[in-house]
């Protein structure tokens, strides 16, 4: 058995807010200097991006490989149903991919002008038209507050109806994490994946969030098992940021940003008395108000879950660099990746002593968020929360909550 490091969800050029840079080639050529073993293609139901795999991929074992670049790519997209709940999708070709976009096109108005679709079909009519071509199905970031299955429902059976028995596993999304998780019962059988949801292909966005899987090799078959839980494979790890970094764990202004307790947000009419801006609730909120525990209940195969930041980031705040993508933080992100062979080794499995002993300052902020000190600014209403070294405070309503303990 081997190791593998995957990140499931990413999307093309086709898809709104994504960088004109997005491609094949590139992502072929960063993936490594991440430490990603395998990718998604993203967007794979646009005539336009599909046509950009073909010219750029071949297949390898239901997988599918770039010139010159050992990442393997996994075909992938997200879809938007009739109650704007979005479904991330795993497929085993390019074939299935074609065959799955003229099922849905009969349903949606976009599919050849937007990466992400929107298909006017329930969850459980998705899910019906994927098992068809062999695919993989799950709700996607599944507690964000504007697109996602826990904001229109109250369980998976609501939405999935008899074709739950079809979804395998569940994206917890960059503001959740197992710990939160894990306090839904009903979430207890399915394996949780955490992926980037990466609009660009740079190393500090991709792989942000990924999951390391045990399987004989890399293959789409061997993937599969590995999201079932079959034949010994399994995911392994999964590693990602912390919650409080997501863009919506708090409950915050839309607008503004300021941060509310949903009480308060509800005594004010979900309305800013700043600005006027929309509030939104926050996935901490959400979670507690579907939660069953406390504390989590992890199920014997859920595996651990690391609390990770992009290299990137660590070298900014070490050096007190406000530019992630500044020579002087590229520059010392080189040297740690050229050292220790890729981003995740230095982010996750070499020794600290190695790191400090190349990098001390860097290997210090390594050292806080692999040992859970790290503290952060939390994040709500769309803005991304981040770490922090200077003990700055969040900024709440006047009249309510001054920390997170709440959280």
């Amino acid at each position: 058995m081997i190791e593998l490091d995957v990140d499931f969800h990413i999307h093309g050029r086709h898809s709104g807010g994504v960088s004109s840079e997005m491609s094949v080639p590139l992502l072929a050529s960063q993936a490594p200097l991440k430490g990603l073993d395998v990718i998604a293609t993203g967007d794979a139901l646009h005539g336009g991006w599909r046509k950009h795999l073909r010219e750029t991929l071949k297949e390898d074992d239901g997988l599918y490989s770039a010139q010159c670049s050992p990442v393997k790519f996994i075909i992938q997209t997200e879809v938007e149903d009739a109650r704007r709940v979005h479904h991330l999708i795993l497929l085993p070709s390019l074939e299935a991919a074609g065959e799955l976009a003229g099922r849905l096109g009969k349903h949606s108005s976009n599919i050849d002008s937007d990466g992400r679709p929107n298909v006017s079909l329930t969850g459980a009519e998705i899910v019906d038209e994927v098992v068809k071509v062999d695919g993989l199905v799950g709700p996607a970031h599944a507690f964000t507050p504007w697109t996602a299955v826990y904001k229109e429902y109250g369980s998976l059976l609501e939405c999935y109806g008899g074709g739950l028995a079809h979804v395998d596993f569940l994206e917890l999304g960059l503001s959740a994490d197992t710990m939160l998780a894990d306090r839904i019962p009903e979430l207890s059988a399915l394996t949780f994946m955490s992926n980037s949801d990466c609009h660009s292909p740079w190393p500090h966005r991709l792989g942000r969030e990924f999951n390391r899987l045990s399987v004989d090799g890399p293959s789409y078959d061997e993937i599969r098992k590995a999201v079932r839980r079959e034949a010994g494979r399994r995911f392994v790890l999964n590693a990602g940021l912390n919650p409080l970094e997501g863009k919506y764990h708090v409950t915050a202004c839309s607008r503004c940003f300021l941060k509310f307790r949903w009480e308060e947000a509800l005594k004010l009419g979900r309305r800013c008395p700043e600005c006027n801006g929309i509030i939104k609730k926050g996935v901490a909120e959400r979670i507690g108000e579907l939660a069953k525990s406390e504390k989590p209940v992890h199920p014997a195969h859920r595996p651990p879950y690391m609390h990770i930041i992009p290299l990137a980031e660590a070298v900014a705040l070490a050096t007190g660099t406000a530019t992630l993508t500044s020579r002087r933080v590229k520059a010392r992100w080189d040297a740690l990746v050229s050292m220790f062979g890729s981003e995740i080794n230095v982010l996750v499995d070499e020794e600290i002593s190695d790191i400090m002993a190349a990098d001390p300052e860097v290997g210090k902020v390594i050292r806080l968020f692999r040992d859970g000190r790290m503290k952060y600014v939390a994040g709500g209403g769309g803005m991304y929360g981040r770490p922090t070294l200077t003990g700055e405070k969040d900024r709440y309503y006047a009249g309510g909550q001054k920390t997170l303990s709440d959280y």
